[in-house]
């Protein structure tokens, strides 16, 4: 009688709580629009999707599973709408009058705030024939805990070159970098914890720069850390587009969970009617 007591008592401690797990990822979908062929808007290799190609990326999608996906190349919330269906997904896009937007889709029944635009990511002036991606930036209200994340889609040509050098990329690069530090340096201020995520078009190597730079504000989870890029059967073996933790988020990016959904479809020509570049994902085990 004794031992059955002790059993049940043991029984009935409290168990320790589960971590809730989220997904999150981003994917550049590569000039994703509804317009026509020719339209002024879009330069002449951009070739606009047929109607079996969204339902092929909205099937990514949903194999994806994500609870947070940072999309990058969109032209906007109807585009986005035919892969990520607004009765599943919340889609917040920044304001700018670009083709190539960039936004954040957030799974239905997550709360979330959507935070002013990241404005200086653009460096040009309002007048110049060409226009960059502003941030999105959004935080999420994730029961007793607040994540804030930013969204981004930085400058192209620069991807592994010294910043220093001459060239308009990284001169660009250079001037979005100081506006990526004061955003971390603001979160770690106000101590929430972050994201930031998105094609940062430029691959951070362990001691590289561009990352030495963001982490002399505070220590940074890198997501693709140590792992080989196998999109398009490997064609672009390192990373550009990135997942960065930071605060409390630092601890709960599980680096074990990083996955890149991989497409089935391996002819070049599938690389213009679904995307140059593939998902990238990784699970955040919060405090639960």
């Amino acid at each position: 009688m004794i031992r059955r007591f002790l059993v049940l008592l043991v029984l009935l401690l409290p168990l320790p709580a589960a971590a809730t797990v989220l997904k999150v990822a981003t994917w550049n979908l590569e000039w994703l629009t509804l317009r026509p062929a020719g339209d002024p808007a879009l330069p002449p290799d951009a070739k606009p999707r047929e109607p079996g190609d969204f339902a092929r990326l909205h099937a990514y999608a949903e194999a994806l599973d994500a609870d947070v996906v940072a999309i990058e190349e969109v032209d906007g919330p109807a585009a986005a709408a035919k892969v990520f269906p607004p009765s599943q997904y919340a889609l917040h896009f920044t304001q700018d009058h670009v083709v190539q937007r960039v936004g954040i889709a957030i799974r239905r029944g997550i709360a979330f705030t959507a935070n002013p635009d990241v404005r200086g990511l653009d460096p040009y002036p309002a007048d110049a024939p060409e226009q960059l991606r502003s941030g999105a930036d959004v935080t999420l209200h994730l029961g007793g805990t607040n994540l804030r994340i930013l969204a981004v889609h930085l400058k192209t040509g620069c991807w592994e070159v010294p910043l220093s050098e001459r060239k308009l990329a990284c001169a660009v690069l250079r001037e979005q970098l100081p506006v990526l530090e004061n955003w971390i340096a603001a979160r770690v201020h106000d101590g929430t914890p972050f994201l930031v995520l998105g094609d940062f078009n430029r691959v951070l190597y362990p001691h590289g720069q561009f990352l030495a730079v963001l982490e002399h504000i505070t220590p940074l989870a890198v997501a693709t850390a140590g792992y080989r890029n196998p999109c398009w059967g490997g064609r672009f073996s390192t990373f550009i587009d990135q997942i960065l933790a930071g605060g409390a988020a630092k601890q709960w990016l599980d680096p074990a969970s990083f996955r890149v959904l991989v497409y089935r479809e391996t002819a070049p020509v599938w690389r213009e009617r679904l995307s140059d570049h593939c998902p990238v994902m990784v699970d955040l085990k919060l405090p639960g």
